[in-house]
């Protein structure tokens, strides 16, 4: 019996994939040699969620990869017209990463709110300072991103006694549309976005939206960096439009040491990691393999996204 052919675009450390022994002919690939054997295989797995390779490589007419599963929440890194065209399952790691974010979006608030970022650096200074600190309870939060991640935030955020409101790309019961939006961040003390980056996102919030936010709001982006522009963030913060932000996600990754964000005042950098807790590695190899005993046995698979709006639908 000829073995299914399982191709991994590689990053260290390699998936745990024991399990599939004698089930499966594992091959691997970077970017370099990708297009030559992605034709050869019949599943591949993006384990390398950072690179861009299967959007310049992926193979037009002729064969090609039945299923396409990669180990991150957003696809926008592998997605392009070929493969939004080609009858080619993609699945991605949706369920992993819901409540380490919600957490992560948690810490963030309570270091802002009990002005944590202060107390450190006074700490190093060896200052003593006494300061008053904000209540969460009573404080409003609108979250942008109606997918496991945003409601699972929008749990957390309301058991600290937060009022949360959820915007999503549809409005449905406990889910603003996007028409609300403006309205919902105007009056928001934390504003978050943890939306996925398609064309309809990208870029979404700019200098307008920076400017219909209060002057004492914060913003959080756990979502994509392309949601963001920027620059308009850079110019919101130095004039003092909106209080202060904490960004997890960039538009270029890793952010260059040469980025002003890096000395803006009152904003947060982290590298990425929001959702990153110990042995996330191992969950995401566990979910592929599971995925590949239900694809093995002709069953449907979950976590299905639909290729045209860069997404898997909610529930």
């Amino acid at each position: 019996m000829t073995l299914p052919t399982l191709l991994v675009l590689d990053a260290d450390p390699l998936p745990r994939l024991g399990r599939l022994t004698g089930r499966v002919r594992i091959d691997h690939a970077d970017g370099a040699t990708l297009a030559a054997k992605l034709p050869a295989a019949d599943v591949l797995l993006v384990w390398d969620f950072t690179s861009h390779a299967v959007r310049h490589a992926w193979p037009g007419a002729g064969p090609r990869p039945r299923w396409v599963h990669t180990a991150s929440a957003g696809v926008d890194h592998l997605l392009c017209p070929e493969l939004a065209a080609s009858d080619t399952v993609v699945t991605n790691a949706r369920g992993i990463f819901d409540e380490p974010i919600a957490e992560y979006v948690a810490a963030l608030v309570l270091a802002v709110a009990k002005d944590l970022p202060r107390t450190l650096g006074l700490q190093a200074e060896r200052t003593w300072r006494h300061r008053e600190s904000r209540r969460l309870r009573g404080t409003r939060a609108t979250v942008v991103g109606s997918g496991p991640i945003g409601r699972a935030i929008v749990r957390t955020l309301k058991a600290l006694g937060v009022t949360c409101a959820l915007v999503g790309r549809v409005p449905r019961t406990g889910v603003h549309g996007p028409g609300e939006l403006d309205r919902l961040i105007s009056r928001a003390d934390w504003v978050i976005a943890a939306a996925p980056l398609t064309e309809a996102t990208r870029g979404m919030f700019d200098a307008r939206r920076f400017g219909v936010m209060q002057p004492s709001a914060h913003f959080i982006n756990v979502g994509r960096g392309g949601l963001v522009v920027e620059e308009a963030l850079v110019e919101a913060l130095s004039k003092r439009w909106i209080a202060g932000a904490a960004l997890d996600v960039f538009a270029h990754e890793p952010l260059p040491p040469d980025s002003p964000l890096w000395r803006l005042p009152g904003l947060i950098v982290s590298p990425h990691m929001s959702g990153d807790t110990v042995g996330w590695r191992d969950e995401l190899a566990a979910q592929f393999v599971e995925l590949y005993t239900r694809w093995e046995a002709g069953r449907t698979l979950p976590n299905v996204v639909d290729k045209q709006r860069g997404y898997v639908p909610g529930r």
